[in-house]
């Protein structure tokens, strides 16, 4: 039995190591995302009329669903939310997990890093009228997704300028999720897609809205809808590191478009605290600074996030001034590492006893009992503190609502 628990306490000791070292968080700031494929690259959302197994999928299975959100490109809506869609899977691929706050790094250290998804090339929306327009689409993300939403804020006694209007529909109360609207439905699958030429002249876009004369000003407390085209997490990423983000769906002053979707948005983290020992969390605060128009000049601006869609599993949440925190380890969380605290106690023990016992020929497990009993207190006591907390994680492509916290000065563009 000693050379099973020699073996036993090795490997343990082998993967606790590895795992706290991938777990160290790179000091050096993430590169700059690029855009989605082109300006022309759309940002389709579609949630499954059911539940499915990824991995259950085969090549030439379709897969059903209605798109959650409107789809626009640069001032026009293609196609409105609700009209069914129909995915054919063309192959499966192994892809990399994508990195989540649900569970301690103890179990992530034993949970395979790769799963398999499906391959989507092709796709068919279904409109009203009975029109098809087909698409050809690449998968993002496949997720169960819900909101968080920051704490409504003291109204100020300032007005707001009345043609100043918000492109983000109004907003449940806070903590309220569309998962709870829709508790059997699917997961929803995110979607790059572009739309050939033949199909785009086949929809009933709305025109092109005339050129605004002058320059104009967007009122403070206007909203916008973004993904982001990056990663960002609060162990990654540090004070001063940038990011971008895309506008999803068009900004509008007096019923005319003024920011089109596709305009990138330029951001800071401005703070960020890692996860650290105590099972303290970490947090994230993000500020937009800039954005540029396509075709048009860029304009600085001053933003902050107040709404995010996560995975269902994250638990994070968002505060009243726009910085997102982990929430505190729940039972799970603690049952897990309370559970490894007393194997690695166990092995430990265990181990001294074997190791005293190969050293000193005369020692004994009753006279070595008390050390080894010793000794896993310590190592177990150290364990156990230096346990971190949960990660903010926001993944690349999450959909974000964001609001301008100080007016915007644009000068209007001609659109074609």
């Amino acid at each position: 039995m000693r050379p099973i628990r020699w073996l036993t306490l090795w490997l343990l000791v082998s993967c606790l190591s590895q795992a706290q070292s991938s777990s160290v968080p790179s000091a050096t700031s993430s590169p700059e995302p690029a855009p989605l494929a082109g300006p022309s690259a759309l940002f389709v959302k579609v949630q499954l009329d059911k539940s499915i197994k990824l991995s259950a999928l085969r090549p030439g299975d379709v897969v059903a669903g209605t798109l959650s959100e409107d789809v626009y490109l640069a001032d026009r809506e293609l196609l409105p939310a609700g009209g069914n869609v129909r995915l054919v899977v063309d192959h499966l691929d192994r892809r990399r997990r994508t990195p989540n706050d649900h569970w301690p790094w103890v179990v992530k250290a034993f949970t395979p890093r790769h799963e398999n998804y499906p391959v989507f090339h092709s796709a068919s929306v279904f409109l009203p009228n009975g029109h098809e327009i087909p698409l050809q689409v690449s998968l993002i993300s496949v997720q169960r997704e819900k909101d968080i939403r920051a704490q409504a804020k003291k109204k100020s006694s300032a007005q707001p300028d009345a043609k100043s209007l918000s492109q983000a529909p109004e907003a449940p109360a806070p903590g309220v999720s569309k998962q709870s609207l829709s508790k059997n439905a699917g997961p929803v699958v995110t979607l790059e897609a572009s739309l050939s030429a033949a199909a785009e002249s086949g929809l009933n876009a709305e025109p092109a809205p005339a050129e605004l004369p002058g320059s104009v000003t967007l009122a403070a407390g206007t909203q916008a809808r973004v993904i982001l085209l990056g990663g960002v997490s609060a162990s990654r990423n540090r004070p001063g590191d940038s990011f971008q983000a895309r506008l999803i769906q068009p900004v509008r002053f007096d019923s005319k478009v003024i920011l089109p979707e596709g305009t990138l948005l330029q951001g800071k983290v401005v703070r960020s605290k890692r996860p650290r020992m105590l099972s303290r969390a970490g947090s994230l605060f993000l500020a937009f600074t800039g954005l540029t128009v396509p075709g048009g000049t860029a304009a600085p601006v001053q933003a902050s996030i107040t709404e995010a869609q996560l995975d269902q599993r994250s638990h994070t949440r968002l505060d009243p001034e726009g910085e997102l925190r982990g929430e505190r380890p729940g039972r799970a969380w603690m049952a897990i590492n309370a559970g490894v605290t007393a194997g690695l106690a166990k092995e430990v023990d265990d181990g001294a006893q074997l190791l005293v016992e190969a050293l000193i020929s005369t020692a004994t497990d009753a006279s070595t009992a008390g050390a080894a009993r010793i000794a896993a207190t310590c190592i177990s006591t150290v364990f156990i503190l230096t346990r971190h907390g949960r990660d903010v994680v926001l993944p690349k492509f999450t959909e974000l609502t964001i609001v301008f916290d100080r007016p915007v000065s644009l000068v209007s563009n001609p659109h074609p």
